[in-house]
């Protein structure tokens, strides 16, 4: 027989629950992150502040087939197209900057020479398919880009190529380069046999050119190429058919190589450089057939001088243009006014909070100031196996508490979920009164709340604004995207419980659903898979799906409670926003960066208003007066009506979103709208599709159409349960073939407002149909759903990075222990910050409307400074 009364006692199991609690594994996390924080500045005192070097020394591919990308070291990689390279010169030459760019020595740089000139003419002359052993000094110029490229011919490393460095430094500052590529080795090699003395002869000249480079470092940067091996296959053909060049190997060449990094380390100058991740690159590609044909063993592959020639125009451009894909060789964007403002006031909070918590803990004995006194009692858990958990009662951080933990942007019609007979307390703290449990936080846990909140934003900006962390592009591969997906899904399956509930979309449920379709959304923007048209239409799918269960929850809220009270509108409004303001203020972006909260809370602002408006229609005015039902039937159409004309014109929708004040929170950076048009249209009905559903609901429960209780295993009767499950079926084939029979993605996206219902319908019948599958959850998808919108919008900054165009680099050389890491800090800060935002708002937001308004007037006072300056009023 299982006691009924337990005391409070440190046996094993209660050890291992504290050990592995979330505040713990926090406290890992914020220790993780500080070894990380001092790994990357030892970096940066040995390596530098900028990644040119990481561009220029090291790499490795990425993908496969045609995802092969090139992945510089530390940092991404802007591929530049033929009218962004011309804009880059062009944006240099209108602020009076310098395009002059030489290529000096020998075939190979004359490769590198022509490709460039083909990556901006318009029409570029044809490029030559074998190596020559003499080429005449060219020049490309364009006036329109003030450009002026040149080639010059010095295939061996003596007199004349110092000479040339000489006659540079003797000219004027406006006549001098501003980058110059050389490199050359292979006509030394052939010319001299492969001899020792034309070797050290190369060293020694590379020694005596490097001062003359030097000189020039305030306006010029030299890059040195290391030689490309050849390929193994053309040996034979060297020895047969051209004796003079069998001594070209790749161990003559290894040795020029090395010769020349011996030479130019001792360069004290940064603008001198050896550019070696060339060479990597080549390496690449030295088992595969050169596309052009040719049997010329010391022609660079095709697709290396691509690479090449892409490195070399971030390493240019990147400085200049600020592509948010393309940091290598760039600075972060400069600090403004307001993020100074709000890091310098979280900075002297964490301040005062680390000198409050000093002094509490080694000079007052009373302990005073505390912040918090814990209090807890035990609470037996739903398995009924004797174990226990330690929750804190004081009102904020029960773990039982639905309207704090539930998701902010759904509302389940189960209102009894929290009022189970079962919970025995056993030990609860004395000394608190009935009145002390109810009591709002207290302005020092508000401090202390800010506190964690500023070190978490203080996170954000190293990682995202500055350059400190490495950042990675994204490379897509189906295994990368598929692989975690079913590892997290196998790991879901494993941690399924029964939930108390058994009806249509309970709590469990809908939390499940929006946990697994935030960690499908995660790995699609971690490996850019927006590039295959059926993955990127399926999470356009979950997109709608999440709004839809937004509005079938709102929904389903009012209509089961009929609570229209302010009080209830401004704790969502707070709860969808405050982290999306925050990272606003502190990452500088607008606040339709983060398009998912302005879109939640405009449909929840709707859905409000849809209610407000007299007449005030709920489960109970309608049951007591028929007649609602029309009024709410007749709110549903006209709102219908609403979205459907300002889709009809695009024109009518901007005047009404471009008014002020509220214009700055429709508009993106360039003070488009075009954004916000597109979210909003793509999903314009989704959320209209889940009112109605929960309004077909409540009418079946009505009616007694439907049987959710435990006495049948069917949601409907046998036949029609088979019916329903035939159809689901029929419904998400459909859909999966319309994903690939699409055309294109503008093709897609129209008829996607039109059919998303059908497999979001059938998926619901489909988890709902069966009494088992409708029962049970995961625990684990449920646990991610309740940070479901954390998960969504920390991703952009500490988990992605460059606004997510790329990902967060920590551990660098190791991808899967990087996911890993990132994962764990971002996951636990996601947490974090949910709990965060649900003390402030039980804080700010109560009962009492004096109380409230008052906050809210202050909230607003902070926000008007940034109001005016976007542009508001």
């Amino acid at each position: 027989m299982k006691s009924e009364i337990f005391t409070y006692g440190f046996s094993d199991h209660w050890m291992i629950r504290n050990l592995l609690s979330s505040n713990n594994i926090k406290k890992v996390a914020f220790l993780l992150t500080f070894v990380l924080i001092g790994y990357h500045g030892v970096l940066h005192l040995t390596s530098g502040v900028k990644s040119c070097k990481w561009l220029l020394s090291d790499g490795s591919f990425h993908g496969f087939g045609s995802y092969r990308v090139w992945q510089p070291y530390g940092c991404m990689l802007h591929t530049y197209t033929k009218i962004d390279t011309r804009m880059c010169l062009k944006y240099i030459a209108y602020w009076g900057g310098r395009n002059h760019i030489v290529f000096m020595g020998d075939a190979r740089i004359h490769q590198l020479y022509e490709q460039f000139v083909q990556s901006i003419d318009v029409n570029p002359p044809p490029t030559s398919t074998t190596i020559d052993h003499h080429y005449e000094d060219s020049q490309y110029q364009d006036k329109d880009l003030d450009l002026n490229i040149r080639f010059l011919w010095r295939p061996v490393v003596n007199r004349s190529m110092i000479d040339q460095c000489k006659h540079w430094s003797s000219l004027r500052d406006h006549l001098k380069p501003n980058i110059v590529i050389m490199g050359s080795a292979t006509d030394s090699i052939r010319s001299s046999n492969g001899s020792a003395e034309a070797l050290e002869f190369y060293h020694k000249n590379l020694t005596i050119m490097l001062p003359c480079m030097e000189s020039l470092n305030r306006t010029t940067r030299f890059l040195w190429v290391l030689q490309d091996p050849i390929k193994q296959q053309h040996y034979g053909f060297l020895q047969t058919e051209k004796p003079k060049t069998t001594i070209i190997t790749n161990e003559q060449i290894d040795l020029y190589n090395k010769a020349a990094m011996e030479a130019l380390r001792f360069a004290r100058a940064n603008t001198v450089h050896v550019w070696s991740s060339a060479r990597l690159v080549a390496q690449g590609f030295i088992g595969e057939d050169s596309i052009n044909g040719s049997n010329d063993e010391l022609r660079i592959d095709s697709h290396s001088l691509k690479f090449s020639i892409q490195i070399l125009l971030n390493l240019y451009c990147n400085d200049h243009m600020n592509y948010n894909d393309g940091t290598c060789c760039s600075d972060p964007e400069k600090i403004t006014a307001i993020q100074f403002i709000v890091l310098m006031v979280f900075t002297m909070i964490i301040a005062i909070s680390t000198t409050i918590y000093i002094y509490n803990g080694y000079f007052s004995k009373q302990n005073h100031f505390r912040l918090r006194r814990r209090k807890y009692k035990w609470t037996r858990l739903k398995n009924d196996d004797c174990e226990f958990e330690l929750i804190k009662v004081n009102g904020v951080f029960d773990n039982n508490n639905s309207e704090i933990n539930s998701d902010v942007d759904h509302d389940d019609n189960d209102q009894d979920h929290n009022n189970n007979s079962n919970e025995v307390p056993i030990i609860t703290n004395p000394e608190q009164s009935s009145d002390e449990k109810n009591e709002p936080i207290i302005k020092r846990d508000l401090f202390f709340l800010l506190t964690r909140l500023g070190i978490i934003m203080l996170y954000f900006y190293l990682c995202d604004r500055t350059n400190f962390f490495m950042k990675e592009n994204k490379y897509f591969t189906r295994p990368n995207f598929l692989l975690p997906i079913a590892y997290v899904f196998a790991l879901g399956l494993f941690f399924t419980d029964e939930s108390s509930h058994t009806n249509v979309l309970h709590t469990d449920q809908t939390n499940e659903i929006k946990g697994w379709m935030q960690l499908v959304i995660l790995a699609y923007h971690y490996t850019g898979a927006s590039q295959v048209l059926p993955i990127y239409m399926s999470v356009r799918l979950l997109v709608s799906l999440y709004l839809f269960l937004s509005g079938y929850g709102h929904f389903t809220y009012f209509y089961t409670t009929g609570d229209v009270s302010f009080t209830r509108f401004w704790k969502v409004i707070f709860r969808l926003n405050f982290l999306a303001v925050c990272l606003c203020l502190c990452m500088n972006r607008p606040y339709q960066f983060y398009y998912f909260v302005p879109l939640v809370t405009f449909w929840f602002i709707i859905m409000f208003t849809t209610f407000k408006i007299i007449p005030h229609v709920s489960a109970q005015s309608a049951e007591s007066n028929s007649s609602h039902y029309f009024y709410l039937v007749l709110k549903l159409v006209t709102l219908f009506a609403i979205v459907s004309l300002l889709y009809t014109s695009e024109v009518f929708f901007e005047n009404i979103f471009l008014i002020r004040p509220w214009k700055a929170l429709f508009v993106n950076a360039d003070d488009s709208i075009k954004e916000w048009w597109f979210r909003w249209k793509i999903d314009r009905y989704s959320v209209l599709f889940g009112m109605i559903t929960a309004f077909g609901l409540q009418m079946l429960r009505k009616h007694q159409l439907i049987w959710e209780n435990d006495t049948y295993p069917y949601l409907f009767p046998f036949r029609i349960s088979i019916f329903a499950i035939f159809s689901a079926l029929i419904g998400l084939i459909f859909y999966i073939a319309l994903t690939f029979l699409c055309n294109n993605k503008s093709e897609c996206n129209e008829l996607h407002p039109y059919v998303s219902f059908i497999p979001i319908i059938s998926f619901i019948i489909l988890r709902n149909t069966s009494k088992w599958f409708r029962s049970r959850f995961s625990l684990l998808f449920s646990w991610f759903g309740r940070i479901s919108l954390e998960l969504f919008l920390c991703q952009y900054h500490i988990w992605l990075a460059a606004d997510t165009h790329g990902i967060l680099v920590l551990i660098p050389g190791y991808p899967v222990l990087n996911v890993v890491i990132t994962s764990f800090i971002f996951i636990s800060i996601a947490h974090d910050i949910h709990m965060i935002t649900d003390c402030i708002v039980h804080c700010l937001i109560t009962n009492d409307w004096r109380y409230t308004l008052r906050n809210l007037c202050i909230i607003c006072l902070i926000l008007l400074p940034v109001g005016i300056k976007d542009g508001m009023f």
